[in-house]
């Protein structure tokens, strides 16, 4: 299992606040745990960032790989960050992500084509669908198509049947373990997934998150999920996966 470390995102107030100061120690101190814990890779949350974008992913870039050697996943909606990212990634870099969505096709796969990184696609057009085959069906007639129009490698396009909070949407866990399984059954060759795990506990109390976590990775992996952005720094959650 491989597993892209989840920890610098923009949505914990610690990671926004050591963006907003440019405390370097701060962020390379999370990027060396995590892998140290066993990430292969780190995810690099911005968010939009819709003003200073390429200014903040230049800094996060650059202060991360003074510290680790890895692929960076490159996790923001905002175009110029993302080629940003990109002109500075030692390793080959991961985009997070693209969709179905027009302008998002459009566009994203053209950057991971030119820059030759790695690309995580999601199943969704404007809105997320319900059922599994729904989902496939994006990913193997819109998706895979696209990648394949550009000459993105196939071992390079990571498809995401996108997880949603077992908090009042129960019914969709099971759909995202079926939209796995039907990729990788139907598609020949079987093309790479991935999922960010913690999603399914949004909104979950905090002291069952880790264990809601665990128990559908490891449905996921049965499955014959790939890769999770998942967080490495989980004892429990790496003990899972043993």
């Amino acid at each position: 299992m491989f597993i892209i470390g989840e920890n610098i995102h923009i949505i914990s107030d610690k990671v926004k606040q050591t963006i907003e100061t440019r405390d370097k120690r701060s962020l390379q101190d999370l990027a060396l745990r995590q892998i140290e814990a066993g990430a292969q890779a780190l995810d690099l949350n911005i968010g939009p960032q819709k003003k200073r974008g390429p200014e903040v992913m230049e800094w996060v870039v650059k202060t991360v790989q003074e510290v680790v050697d890895v692929p960076l996943s490159l996790d923001t909606t905002n175009l110029q960050a993302m080629e940003t990212g990109l002109k500075l990634a030692q390793c080959q870099a991961i985009l997070n992500s693209t969709s179905a969505q027009p302008d998002r096709l459009e566009n994203v796969p053209a950057l991971a084509a030119k820059y030759n990184a790695k690309l995580i696609a999601l199943a969704m057009g404007t809105s997320i669908p319900a059922t599994a085959e729904e989902r496939v069906s994006i990913a193997l007639e819109k998706l895979v198509p696209r990648a394949m129009e550009l000459g993105i490698p196939m071992e390079d396009l990571y498809l995401d049947p996108l997880v949603l909070t077992v908090k009042g949407m129960q019914d969709q866990a099971s759909q995202a373990i079926e939209a796995v399984r039907f990729l990788k059954q139907t598609a020949v060759p079987p093309p790479q997934t991935v999922v960010g795990l913690s999603n399914v506990s949004n909104g979950v109390p905090r002291e069952g998150r880790s264990l809601i976590n665990c128990t559908f990775l490891v449905m996921r992996m049965a499955a014959g999920l790939d890769v999770a952005i998942a967080d490495p720094l989980d004892e429990r959650l790496r003990e899972f996966i043993r």
